[in-house]
C-alpha cells in the first residue's frame, strides 16, 4: 500500500470517528502532533504541583492542609500517567523531562503566575481546575484512544479537585471581610490568566490537531463555555471581575467578551518561557530532578539476590 492510500485510509477512519491506537498506522504529522500535545499537557500537570505546594504553608487548619497536600499527589501522579502515554509516541520520559527543566518544552500558563496567599488556592481549585475540566472533558472524545483512556480517571480526578476549590472559595465568601478580600484579590490578578487559558481563536485550517480530530473544539468554544458556567456563579458570590469584563448578551444568552479588551500581551511572553515565575519555578524543579537522581539510580540497578 503507498503513503497516498494509507493516508487516505487514515483520514477516512478519522472522519468516521475512529479511534488510533498506539500499533496503528499514522502520518509523522500526526504522532508529532499528538506527541506534542500530551506531553504539555503532562508538563502542566508536574509543573502545576508547584503553586498550590508554595501554599501549603498558608493551609488554615490540618484539614486544608492534608486535603491540599492530597490534591498536589494527584496532580504529580496524573503527569506520569500522560508521560507513559507519550512515551508509546517515540520520546522517552527522561528526554521529555530533560526538554521541561532546561525549559526547551511548555507547559501551560497559568503556572507561570506567583502565589500570594490563601485566596490563590481557593482560585486556582475552584476556576483554573474548572477551566481544565471543560478543556479535557471535550478531549475525552479524542481520536487517540490511549489519550481519552488514561482522561477518564484524570477527568474524575479532577472533578474532586473542582469540588475542593469550590468548598474552599464558599468559606472564603461567606467569611470576614479579609477572606472575602483575599479571593477578590486572587481573582484581579488570575483573570486575564484564565482567559489565556484557552488561547487565542483557533485557525481551524492550520490546526492539524482539529483537522485530525485530536482536538474536538475550538479555543473559542471552550471560553465560551467557561464563561458560561462561571461568570453567572462569581457575580452572585458577589465578586466583581477586572478587565476584560464578559457581559450578559440577552439575544444568545452567553456571556461574552470583546475581542479587543483582550491584553495577548502576557500569553506571547509566556509562550517564550518568559513569565514572571517561570525561571524560578523550572530551577526549582529541576533541583528536584538532581536532587533525586539517586533514587533513579538506585531503582535502575539490578536487584541483588542474598542467598
Amino acid at each position: 500500500m503507498t503513503y497516498e492510500e494509507k493516508l487516505a485510509r487514515f483520514t477516512a477512519k478519522i472522519e468516521d470517528g475512529g479511534k488510533v491506537e498506539t500499533e496503528d498506522w499514522m502520518p509523522d504529522d500526526y504522532r508529532r502532533g499528538v506527541l506534542k500535545f500530551i506531553e504539555m499537557h503532562a508538563n502542566s500537570e508536574i509543573m502545576g504541583a508547584l503553586p498550590e505546594r508554595e501554599c501549603l504553608p498558608s493551609a488554615p487548619s490540618l484539614r486544608r492542609k492534608m486535603s491540599l497536600a492530597a490534591k498536589i499527589q494527584d496532580e504529580v501522579g496524573h503527569a506520569q500517567l500522560l508521560y507513559r502515554v507519550a512515551e508509546d509516541l517515540g520520546k522517552s520520559r527522561e528526554a521529555m523531562y530533560a526538554d521541561l527543566i532546561n525549559g526547551r518544552s511548555k507547559f501551560h500558563n497559568v503556572f507561570h503566575y506567583p502565589v500570594h496567599h490563601w485566596g490563590d488556592v481557593a482560585l486556582i481549585g475552584w476556576l483554573i481546575d474548572g477551566a481544565a475540566l471543560v478543556t479535557q472533558a471535550a478531549l475525552r472524545e479524542s481520536s487517540y484512544a490511549p489519550y481519552t483512556r488514561v482522561l477518564k480517571r484524570i477527568c474524575a480526578e479532577e472533578q474532586l479537585h473542582l469540588r475542593h476549590g469550590e468548598d474552599i472559595t464558599l468559606e472564603l465568601a461567606s467569611g470576614t471581610d479579609h477572606q472575602r478580600w483575599m479571593f477578590q484579590d486572587a481573582l484581579d490578578r488570575w483573570w486575564l490568566a484564565i482567559i489565556h487559558f484557552f488561547g487565542p481563536r483557533s485557525n481551524v485550517e492550520k490546526d492539524l490537531l482539529l483537522r485530525w480530530k485530536v482536538k474536538t473544539r475550538t479555543n473559542e468554544d471552550l471560553r465560551q463555555e467557561f464563561l458560561d458556567r462561571y461568570v453567572p456563579k462569581i457575580f452572585e458570590l458577589g465578586f466583581t471581575l477586572p478587565t476584560p469584563v464578559p457581559f450578559h448578551d440577552k439575544s444568545s444568552g452567553h456571556w461574552l467578551l470583546n475581542e479587543e479588551d483582550i491584553d495577548w500581551g502576557p500569553l506571547d511572553s509566556i509562550k517564550k518561557n518568559e513569565g514572571p515565575e517561570t525561571e524560578r519555578r523550572l530551577a526549582w524543579r529541576k533541583q528536584m530532578y538532581d536532587d533525586h537522581r539517586w533514587v533513579r539510580e538506585a531503582m535502575a540497578e539490578p536487584a541483588i539476590h542474598v542467598a
